[in-house]
């Protein structure tokens, strides 16, 4: 599947959460039965003295996640594009990249909980969190790597993945390239799917781990990025600043919010320091669906993600079809697929209706395997603002630097 093929589907099966439709017709589709369904914030070109980056908006919708921080602050810049030299008509190739901004944009504001906006065809953009730790959206063109050069950087850290990166046409070994021929500055990929919680989860302490690495081994600043900056790259820049550097995780979170609006899940580290502290205790789970007279059955969401699906297995002596699989601790949302038609299980838990009135299932891993003492810590440090102590940090600390660099 191409990398546009890719986003589309990934947006169509997050928007299947609450209904279904054939891929190509799916996003016009919404826009006319919905209306406002899909909320993407445009804002024009915001000057330098605004902690809003041009290229990324965030508008908070209600939800139980994180808080968005106002636009305040300072550090944050802009690498602009050349304009169009008079020309009022856009070339083809923008016209490209303002649609792809928009279809990326539209899958973020429905994955993420928040109307987030990138807009790839202005150019990079970033915030300086601390003063040798930026975070900002993609290099686009080796040029990127002078720009960043000039102003300190000696760690570029890449979160994305190939299929992020073909979507909007970049050619990481052009700027890969770029990087080794100027000399003094480490171009590093730490890959994590985007949109997914759960790989975030697994995947923060080998990343992390990396990251600190890196920092120690070239001083000066890092760059994190994402595509947008707006959701994994946060994250990972939260993380170690939780982890290495001594902040309290919502300590962290404010001072991120005051420069850069983003929206990182806490949920997930959270999730992932638990596992550090209490291991990766897994249990299997076991979902049924009761038909006998249905082709295939799939589920989405689980610790996959809503843009893959895996099938059940039909058992005839029992009339139905199941899933068994391990699960970390943690809650899991899902959905199931029956003859390509998403619905959910009336026999099994539901959450209750979200803000555009979408039901799916979920199943909850509350590791009946641990003993009561690694219940209440995780119990704590799933709490809204989790403290660590030396000894926990240490924990942490000796565990992460024994894992290898990515």
């Amino acid at each position: 599947m191409s990398a546009a093929g890719h986003a589309l589907l990934r947006l169509d099966c997050l928007f299947r959460n609450g209904t279904g439709s054939s891929q190509n017709s799916f996003i016009s589709r919404v826009r006319h039965q919905s209306g406002s369904n899909i909320m993407v914030a445009f804002a024009p070109s915001l000057q330098r003295r605004d902690s809003i980056a041009q290229g990324a908006v965030l508008a908070c919708l209600p939800t139980d996640s994180t808080a968005v921080g106002p636009a305040s602050g300072s550090g944050s810049d802009v690498v602009k594009k050349k304009k169009n030299d008079g020309n009022e008509t856009k070339s083809e190739e923008s016209k490209s990249e303002e649609s792809k901004s928009e279809e990326y944009s539209s899958t973020m504001t429905h994955a993420m909980g928040a109307v987030l906006t990138y807009r790839h065809e202005l150019g990079m953009n970033y915030n300086f969190i601390l003063p040798d730790v930026i975070v900002g959206s993609c290099l686009q063109t080796p040029l990127d790597v002078d720009r960043l050069k000039k102003i300190g950087v000696k760690t570029i850290f890449c979160l994305q993945q190939d299929p992020d990166l073909e979507y909007f046409g970049v050619d990481i070994c052009a700027i890969q390239e770029r990087a080794k021929e100027t000399g003094g500055i480490e171009h590093i990929r730490a890959q994590i799917r985007d949109f997914d919680p759960f790989d975030l989860r697994v995947r923060l302490p080998a990343v992390v781990a990396t990251l600190y690495k890196a920092v120690q081994r070239n001083k000066g600043i890092t760059y994190i990025h994402c595509t947008a900056g707006l959701g994994r790259a946060p994250a990972v820049a939260l993380t170690y600043m939780y982890w290495f550097l001594g902040y309290d995780l919502l300590e962290a979170n404010e001072l991120l919010l005051s420069v850069r609006p983003c929206f990182p899940k806490l949920e997930a580290i959270r999730n992932a320091t638990c596992d550090l502290l209490t291991g990766s205790a897994k249990e299997t789970v076991f979902l049924k669906w009761q038909d006998d007279d249905c082709r295939t059955v799939e589920i989405s969401g689980l610790d996959i993600g809503w843009g893959q699906m895996v099938p059940l297995t039909y058992v005839s002596s029992e009339n139905h079809w199941i899933l068994a699989r391990e699960l970390l601790v943690g809650r899991y949302e899902y959905k199931y697929i029956v003859d390509g038609v998403w619905t959910t299980n009336p026999h099994e838990p539901l959450t209750e209706p979200n803000k555009d009135g979408h039901i799916n299932n979920f199943v909850e891993v509350v590791g009946d395997c641990q003993d009561s003492e690694t219940k209440r810590l995780r119990q704590r440090l799933m709490q809204e603002s989790p403290a660590l102590n030396d000894i926990e940090r240490q924990i942490i600390r000796r565990k992460l630097l024994s894992l290898p660099s990515l």
